[in-house]
């Protein structure tokens, strides 16, 4: 699966680490709800790390259609619930 951060671009990331990044997507929609800040934040840096490390990058001149738009690191509580869906960001 094709995956952009918004803000920094494309990574391939296998369907094997999908039940790691779930957790840590039911963890986030968690915080977002209780309105824990500081949880969200440290989630969703956790979350983009995690896929950072566990992707392969695609090259900055590759245009591949994304199956899955995550938010940047610095977004906030408002655009990352603008961007939720039934399952959080990450379906599944």
């Amino acid at each position: 699966m094709i995956v952009r951060i918004m803000g920094e671009g494309q990574v391939r990331l296998g369907d094997s680490h999908f039940a790691e990044l779930n957790k840590l997507d039911d963890e986030l929609l968690e915080e977002m709800e209780s309105g824990d800040e500081e949880g969200f934040r440290r989630t969703l840096g956790t979350l983009l790390d995690a896929v950072r490390r566990l992707g392969t990058p695609l090259p900055d001149d590759a245009l591949e259609p994304s199956e899955l738009i995550l938010p940047s690191p610095d977004a906030s509580l408002d655009e990352v619930r603008e961007m939720l869906g039934d399952d959080g960001l990450i379906p599944g």
